[in-house]
């Protein structure tokens, strides 16, 4: 009713999210390209004087953008891999397979989803430092650092994603039971059925849950910086951006900080301007399902 009588309200608090979206963003690029004592002062200023980019050659030659980016991405990736093969395979089992326990375990999935992620955290460290026969370990997870000292920590506590799987299995609930069922009966198992019927039709929705899945990843923060303080060899681009600030002059930190995020943040814009039609597809058959 209010937006048939005022259909410029609509409008109005669209352009008004956009502005608190994208000027915030705009605002740390501008930033990256000013010089020392331009940042915090009063009156502000939006641009900088002149686009300088020594802040770029600062950040860059502070961190070792090599090993930061490798380590972000490798760990990327391993999560992504994993939650989009786990998400898939669960939200199949929970979607189309009749077994005791099923509705079961998928209400354990959803009660996952009501606790914050790093509440976690300090039982997953403890578990990574006892584990057997790794990082000087004994037998009985006794003796050494355990897997913390690996790139493996940056991971484990993210190979598997409760939203992951809930978003998979309310998607496959509106595949027909047909079609599978025409499938098994020419004889195809299911593994067979999953791969070459279940998978291609999930494909925008993988895609959706592959972008988010990367933009966490990549963004971590809190348990990469845990990790790195028991070993720096595996400290990803968040942290080292962080650490900036305390080896750059307090004159020109806001600037190079700001310089750092912008080239942390351009592989994950790159991948959505990518994917971007996949993604606002999979968010649409999502919510129509």
């Amino acid at each position: 009713m209010i937006r048939r009588r005022f259909p410029w309200l609509s409008y109005l608090l669209v352009v008004t999210g956009a502005v608190l979206t994208v000027v915030p963003f705009l605002d740390m690029v501008m930033t990256s390209f000013k010089g020392p004592g331009e940042s915090g002062t009063l009156p502000y200023r939006f641009l900088p004087e002149a686009f300088d980019l020594s802040n770029y050659r600062a950040a860059v030659d502070q961190l070792d953008l090599p090993v930061l980016f490798r380590n972000s991405v490798v760990a990327t990736t391993v999560i992504n891999a994993s939650v989009l093969l786990t998400s898939s395979l669960a939200g199949y089992a929970l979607a189309k397979l009749r077994f005791p326990g099923r509705d079961f375990i998928f209400r354990l999935v959803l009660s996952t989803m009501m606790f914050p992620p790093f509440l976690f955290f300090v039982p997953h460290f403890l578990i990574l430092v006892h584990w057997p026969l790794a990082g000087g370990n004994d037998l009985l997870g006794r003796g050494g650092a355990g897997l913390t000292v690996s790139i493996v920590a940056l991971v484990m506590p993210f190979l598997v994603n409760g939203f992951g799987i809930f978003l998979m299995r309310q998607f496959m609930v509106s595949i027909p039971d047909e079609v599978l069922e025409a499938a098994r009966i020419d004889g195809a198992g299911e593994f067979a059925v999953w791969w070459r019927i279940v998978v291609p039709q999930t494909r925008p929705v993988m895609v959706t849950l592959g972008l988010l899945t990367f933009v966490d990843a990549w963004n971590e923060y809190i348990w990469a910086l845990l990790v790195s303080t028991a070993n720096p060899d595996v400290m990803t681009l968040p942290v080292g951006i962080q650490m900036l600030q305390d080896y750059v002059d307090p004159t020109r930190t806001m600037p190079i900080v700001m310089a750092g995020l912008v080239l942390s943040i351009l592989p994950v814009l790159m991948l959505f301007l990518l994917l971007q039609r996949h993604y606002v597809r999979g968010i649409m058959l999502s919510g129509l399902k």
